[in-house]
């Protein structure tokens, strides 16, 4: 095994640990060790995801749990067996891999998959080292190169979420697109489809005037409030049809209503967001049927999707840097959580804690 720390000692970092409800806490613990085909990165950088504050918010995220799957690190060690990365390599790497055997892998859905489920990295992306399962580094880490940088990489993950579902709502090159919410993943889908289809226009929907303001400079067709204005525009824009494809990235009933209301006869609605806990939609199911709407869950992104985004950074197609609004150590979690509740901040991004390294 190659390692760059003695066997006899044994090292400790900072995690960002749960501690119940929205609490959370710096914990000191026992650095993970590898084991064959495991690599172990010395974090760089943990973006901050809506799930993460999905799971704080429900209360859902196990006690002493820890967050974070958006990561870029740096190669501290190496398990015995692997190849193709060295000491020294960032690395970004997601957390999940499919078992690519299963029905719902054959049939193209590897995001419901059972094993696609399992964390393959420990302790979390929001702590000083991470270790990366074998899976994961089989098949779906990647070296940074020298020209992109960390909050660029960091978006490979949540970038393939958006890419599946845009892929699924069968958009096409010079179709039009509504993205409904201006934080940091409705951005990100706009960056997104721009990136794919340069010919399409993506019309951005929020209430926040400020949001609206930064998706019409990252290159919004339009950006204003939802309501009549919107919609009117939508169909100047389309012959009177409506959009082709809209990405819910706010959820719950009204923004799929709105969704509907705003989609051409044929056009999809995909659906992007966590709902509230037990919310129901109630829309007029003949507004779907007749008019061969299609309603659509995305749910991750699969290797496929993970792979494409990589190239497309690496090529210079995509740069998702201007989202990040605040990098800060992760001593202060509680702080950057804070600043995207209060929706002052779009992406936070997550540097070591203050000791690491000490």
């Amino acid at each position: 095994m190659q390692v760059t720390q003695t066997e006899a000692i044994e090292k400790t970092h900072q995690v960002v640990a749960c501690k119940g409800g929205e609490a959370t806490a710096l914990e000191r613990r026992t650095m993970p060790r590898t084991g064959p085909g495991e690599i172990l990165l010395g974090l760089r950088v943990a973006g901050f995801c809506g799930t993460d504050l999905f799971k704080l918010k429900t209360g859902t995220a196990g006690i002493g749990s820890v967050l974070g799957h958006e990561i870029v690190g740096e190669v501290i060690e190496l398990g015995e067996g692997v190849s193709g990365f060295a000491l020294g390599d960032r690395v970004v790497v997601p957390h999940h891999v499919p078992c690519g055997a299963c029905l719902y892998c054959r049939r193209g859905n590897e995001t419901m998959c059972e094993t696609f489920r399992e964390n393959l990295m420990d302790p979390g992306g929001f702590a000083d080292t991470v270790l990366i399962r074998w899976r994961a580094v089989e098949q779906a880490a990647y070296v940074v190169p020298d020209a992109v940088s960390d909050a660029q990489a960091v978006f490979v993950e949540p970038a393939a979420c958006v890419l599946r579902g845009v892929h699924r709502s069968g958009l096409a090159e010079d179709g039009i697109a509504v993205v409904i919410g201006c934080g940091s993943m409705g951005l990100l889908h706009l960056l997104v489809i721009k990136a794919l289809y340069p010919g399409s226009q993506v019309i951005a929907v929020d209430l926040d005037e400020a949001r609206c303001k930064i998706a019409a400079d990252l290159g919004a067709d339009s950006a204003g409030p939802p309501g009549d204005g919107a919609k009117q525009h939508i169909e100047a824009l389309s012959e009177g049809a409506g959009a082709d494809a809209i990405f819910d990235t706010v959820g719950g009933p009204k923004t799929l209503e709105a969704g509907i209301s705003l989609s051409r006869h044929g056009g999809s609605i995909v659906l992007f967001a966590h709902a509230p806990e037990g919310a129901r939609a109630d829309f007029d199911l003949n507004a779907l049927f007749k008019h061969e709407r299609r309603i659509i869950g995305s749910y991750s992104g699969a290797l496929a999707e993970q792979k494409e985004i990589f190239a497309m950074i690496c090529a210079g197609r995509l740069d998702p840097a201007p989202l990040v609004t605040h990098t800060m150590p992760l001593d202060d979690f509680e702080a950057g959580v804070g600043l995207v509740v209060a929706q002052k901040a779009l992406k936070v991004v997550f540097t070591p804690s203050r000791t690491a390294g000490a």
